[in-house]
């Protein structure tokens, strides 16, 4: 039974969402992870990725191998709940619920180590940095899958859009690859009373920024999926005085590379030309940060499967273009990555990333079953 282990799993992920800590700095959680795992039996491993920590359950004979991940780290946002268990902490706040993630599986592990209804060897995966820092990457890089090999890789995330109990993955993508890009475009700079002697750097902003939002209406085929955000625009001080430069910040989201490409080959060309028809110079800066999380067909088979005798599972109609950096173990390991319904019937939900946000503690349960499913599926005995 898992039910036994409840008030202590929430308890422990009240604690961590009190005590929030960023990206690459999750010391305390880290060694609060590495204590419950030692307790339970398991060999500990810490600092792999920065402040990673796997540990090593095993049983029986056979050489299978699965991992289960859990990511670790705050957003850099204050939280303005009034819950009891509020952070602490200025600046960081768990609004993605991570604290959650991490509870579910410590209790999957408390309750794997006790049971031992497996035959084989899982990796309890506790990684760092995901929001925005590749903490995932920084793992795969320190050797995660050479020195905990993995059959599968599995991660859940709580989803405030599904229902508390609703289980749902997919086939092939589903969350986006995050690209961000930055657009500096240069004049000289001049009084605004006259313009015909100094380049407008606003004015080519204001073009390109129009031009921009055409590459994927008129550049990506209807059947394909892309979104392109200008989310800044910066230049400028005063009434009188034409600015030398004006920036253009924003995000690239796609599910396909070859679309990726062509996007970023566009935006590459816009400016250009933008800057050419104004005699302003261009410099952009392109940064694809996360790729697309992409589900191996089998594993997501395995995690529906898996599902259905915990929830209500269903297969996720389309992905989200929200991004994961799971998508770097997906890379390197055949796996998926589940999304788990959290939304409350009582009351509004408030999505992911929002400053009142809290993780859904009746979820545990139900995250903590699904974890033992998977891992008692891919391990059965016999």
């Amino acid at each position: 039974m898992v039910d036994d282990l409840l008030p202590a799993l929430v308890e422990l992920r009240r604690d961590i969402h009190a005590h929030p800590e960023l990206g690459y700095k999750e010391h305390r959680t880290a060694a609060l992870i590495a204590a419950q795992l030692r307790a339970i039996g398991c060999e500990v491993h810490e600092g792999i990725g920065g402040t990673g920590v796997v540990g090593v359950l095993r049983h029986g004979t056979s050489p299978r191998t699965i991992g289960l991940r859990a990511d670790m780290d705050a957003l850099p946002i204050e939280e303005e709940g009034a819950v009891a268990w509020r952070s602490t902490a200025p600046g960081a706040f768990h609004g993605c619920g991570h604290d959650g993630h991490v509870a579910m599986l410590l209790g999957a592990a408390q309750h794997l180590a006790r049971t031992r209804r497996f035959d084989g060897t899982i990796h309890f995966i506790f990684q760092p940095a995901e929001e925005g820092l590749g903490g995932a990457r920084a793992m795969v890089e320190d050797g995660l899958f050479t020195r905990f090999p993995c059959d599968r890789v599995f991660a859940l995330h709580n989803w405030p859009d599904l229902p508390m109990g609703t289980i749902a993955t997919r086939p092939g993508p589903i969350m986006g690859a995050a690209d961000k890009f930055e657009i500096v475009l240069t004049g000289r700079g001049g009084h605004a009373a006259i313009p015909q002697d100094t380049p407008d750097a606003i004015l080519a902003a204001a073009q390109l920024a129009t031009q921009l939002n055409t590459i994927v209406a008129r550049r990506i085929a209807p059947t394909a999926s892309a979104v392109l955000s200008i989310t800044r625009i910066n230049g400028g001080h005063t009434h009188n005085v034409l600015p030398a430069s004006v920036t253009l910040g924003g995000t690239v989201r796609t599910f396909d590379p070859a679309v990726q490409d062509t996007i970023e080959d566009a935006l590459r060309a816009a400016a250009a030309g933008v800057a050419m028809a104004n005699d302003v110079s261009f410099e952009v800066r392109y940064d694809r940060y996360y790729p697309a999380t992409i589900n191996h067909a089998n594993a997501a088979a395995e995690a529906l499967a898996a599902a259905a005798t915990v929830g209500d599972a269903c297969v996720a109609p389309e992905p989200a273009f929200t991004s994961e950096d799971f998508s770097f173990m997906l890379q390197a390991c055949p796996g998926a990555y589940v999304w788990l319904g959290q939304a409350r019937v009582d009351a509004p939900g408030v999505p992911l990333h929002h400053p009142h946000y809290d993780f859904n503690d009746a979820v545990l349960p139900i995250g903590i079953r699904l974890h033992v499913a998977l891992a008692e599926r891919h391990l059965a005995i016999g």
